[in-house]
């Protein structure tokens, strides 16, 4: 698996990160999910720029213009809730894109240990296209695992594909090389360099979902 990390260079995306790490911008629910969403258009431009590609004939007022454009057919899909405005920050990228949604979750047993249940899935078509799967944090690299295989199994296995996880954990981005297929993608902001005992990324950010939608029961 190739993982391309887009913070190791100065950038806007890393004011983003700064942002929905920062505790006192957290406080805006707004803001958070709008950086959110823009750091989702920045991944899904630049991998656009690594599809094949075709070219359009486009008639202008005065003549014609013939424009290189990204020829794959995308699917854009994430794990809720918290992936949602990342998702549609990268679905803003591709126009035709179709789109898929798991619902998965920690569920933990007696002796708080836990495993990722799923319990809902909604895909088009998966078989030969290119796949990007949005979600927020990567902390255990479970959770997409999962959902991966929950896509495959509903619709089928894609051409490519592509992780856009904008705060992993560098624990999660070893257990993807090994679990996902070796020609995916991962593109990240930032790689921490711990988690906590319960398996929470550290500096990381907190909950991603709560402070995007408001603290659940």
């Amino acid at each position: 698996m190739k993982v391309i990390n887009l913070g190791e260079h100065s950038s806007a995306l890393n004011s983003f990160v700064a942002q929905i790490r920062d505790r006192n911008f957290q406080k805006d629910g707004l803001r958070f999910r709008t950086n959110l969403t823009r750091m989702g258009q920045i991944f899904g431009y630049e991998i656009s720029k690594t599809l094949a590609s075709q070219e359009l004939t486009v008639e202008t007022p005065l003549g014609i213009s013939v424009i290189p454009v990204p020829g794959e057919q995308v699917v854009v899909s994430t794990i809720l809730r918290a992936g949602l405005p990342l998702h549609d920050g990268v679905l803003s990228c591709f126009d035709n894109a179709g789109n898929a949604f798991v619902a998965a979750y920690r569920k933990y047993d007696s002796e708080g240990e836990f495993h990722i249940h799923t319990e809902y899935c909604t895909t088009p078509d998966l078989s030969g296209k290119t796949l990007i799967m949005a979600d927020t944090m990567l902390a255990t690299g479970s959770s997409i695992e999962v959902a991966y295989a929950v896509l495959c199994k509903e619709g089928g296995v894609p051409g490519k594909l592509h992780l856009v996880c904008p705060i992993a954990s560098a624990q999660a981005v070893e257990h993807l090389k090994k679990n996902m297929p070796d020609d995916a993608t991962l593109w990240v902001a930032a790689i921490d360099p711990e988690l906590t005992g319960h398996a929470y990324i550290v500096p990381g950010l907190g909950d991603a979902g709560d402070l995007a939608y408001g603290a659940k029961l």
